[in-house]
């Protein structure tokens, strides 16, 4: 799985118009299933992703997890994550996993993460969505696993 890591002091996803998820300080998670991706590569990305340390401690280093700060988590299906530019200017997606496992994978990637006692909120899986976000740092980290 791959996805796009953004610390954030607050950030919402709407669709159609109105807020269907919102978080304060933690991270805003663009996610991506990638064909042959499962349920051990979301947990995996779940379990990296509680424990990395993005975020700063008292004497301002990046020493903390989003579980240290009590933060949440915006999870955000993103197939486009998955882009492939190396052949003319049309990005090809054919590596992402199919909807019906990406839709799967996705929510389960939410499951795993909320079971490590982090509050989540999500967007809607192929929906047409309005992210907004204030990006803290900014801090901004790809991840696949």
């Amino acid at each position: 799985m791959r996805a796009l890591i953004q610390r954030v002091t607050d950030a919402s996803v709407r669709v159609d118009g109105v807020v269907i998820g919102e978080i304060g300080k933690g991270l805003l998670i663009l996610v991506c299933a990638m064909e042959g991706d499962d349920t051990a590569k979301s947990q995996a990305l779940a379990a990296k992703i509680s424990k990395l340390r993005i975020f700063t401690d008292d004497a301002g280093k990046m020493n903390k997890s989003l579980v240290d700060v009590g933060g949440s988590a915006l999870i955000v299906s993103q197939f486009t994550l998955a882009a492939d530019t190396s052949r003319g200017n049309r990005p090809g997606f054919s590596s992402a996993a199919k909807p019906d496992v990406g839709r799967a994978l996705y929510e389960q990637f939410v499951t795993d993460l909320g079971a490590l006692g982090i509050p989540t909120a999500t967007g809607s899986f192929g929906a047409d969505m309005a992210v907004s976000l204030t990006n803290d740092g900014p801090v901004t980290i790809w991840m696949d696993v």
